[in-house]
């Protein structure tokens, strides 16, 4: 079965929907099961499908406290890129010997296609677990996604399953540089709950990037660069002691950890399976992020 940490999302990444894109759960589960994750073809590079979120003796979705989990599955091809040159130099070079000479990028850019589509039944083959979970209540979509591709990878997946995908990323109320600049530099009261962390990434208008890691973000080094113009993208953050987590640019959630006193509450469970722990987890830490959401995006229904 599952391992039980898996229900601690690491980064997040926030959509809305307004008109509900599922009958039920059990219709859900069904049109996930016509797009199931399948074994990678010899020539296919990469395929996303749908596996059961408890692993292979569960259902496609997984409800607890009226949250639906859902987990898609990647598998792609590994194919070396050193591998790849290699073996395309080779057939740049004797072909280019063969007809006397030079040939073009064009033509480069076609072999290299070959060599891979030779190579891709030779290659292993690499799986990865990506989850999301839908809220019903407040009409949120909420994705582990380490990076926008992925996310968007889970949704045009789930886009293809139901046939239709009416969502939307969640906006914070400011743009979310001025919001967090504002908030280092004291200049904005923090949302309820919310307070500075240990951690900030700056930006000046030429692109220039400065990082700051385990530094009293109060210090007279750090206002005087704001001081000077650059923007806050990037910000740790901690919520009613309970989690921590950094804020980037686009409002997206990273890096999320939730704090002993969070995961004690849950260790106290008498779970008898690991089933029971997964929807102790998965009950808990959901609930916790929507109080966050509520006070980050001031999203709630």
């Amino acid at each position: 079965l599952l391992e039980i940490t898996i229900m601690w999302f690491r980064n997040i990444i926030l959509y809305r929907y307004d008109e509900p894109f599922y009958e039920n759960e059990v219709t859900l589960a069904q049109a996930l099961s016509e797009k199931q994750s399948r074994p990678l073809s010899n020539l296919a590079m990469e395929a996303w499908g749908w596996e059961p979120p408890l692993g292979d003796d569960g259902e496609m979705v997984h409800v607890a406290n009226g949250r639906i989990m859902v987990c898609a599955k990647k598998e792609e091809k590994i194919v070396p890129p050193a591998a790849v040159k290699e073996l395309l130099q080779e057939r740049i070079a004797a072909r280019e010997k063969r007809e006397g000479r030079k040939i073009t990028g064009k033509e480069k850019a076609s072999l290299r296609d070959l060599v891979i589509t030779e190579m891709l039944p030779r290659a292993f083959t690499k799986s990865s677990l990506h989850y999301a979970y839908i809220d019903p209540i407040n009409r949120w979509l909420v994705v582990d996604a380490g990076s926008p591709a992925t996310a968007e990878n889970l949704l045009s997946l789930l886009r293809d399953t139901l046939g239709s995908l009416p969502v939307v990323p969640i906006e914070m109320k400011d743009e979310p540089r001025l919001l967090m600049t504002r908030w280092l530099r004291q200049q904005g009261e923090m949302p309820n709950g919310l307070t500075i962390g240990y951690e900030c990434e700056l930006r000046d208008e030429e692109g220039g990037i400065i990082r700051a890691k385990n530094e009293d973000l109060n210090a007279e080094e750090i206002q005087t660069l704001v001081d000077t113009g650059k923007k806050v993208t990037a910000l740790s953050l901690e919520y009613d002691d309970r989690m921590a987590f950094v804020l980037n640019e686009k409002g997206h959630l990273k890096r999320l950890k939730f704090y002993d006193v969070v995961l004690e509450e849950t260790a106290e469970v008498e779970a008898e399976s690991p089933a029971e722990q997964f929807d102790a987890d998965f009950a808990l830490s959901s609930a916790e992020l929507s109080r966050l959401f509520v006070v980050l995006y001031g999203e709630s229904q």
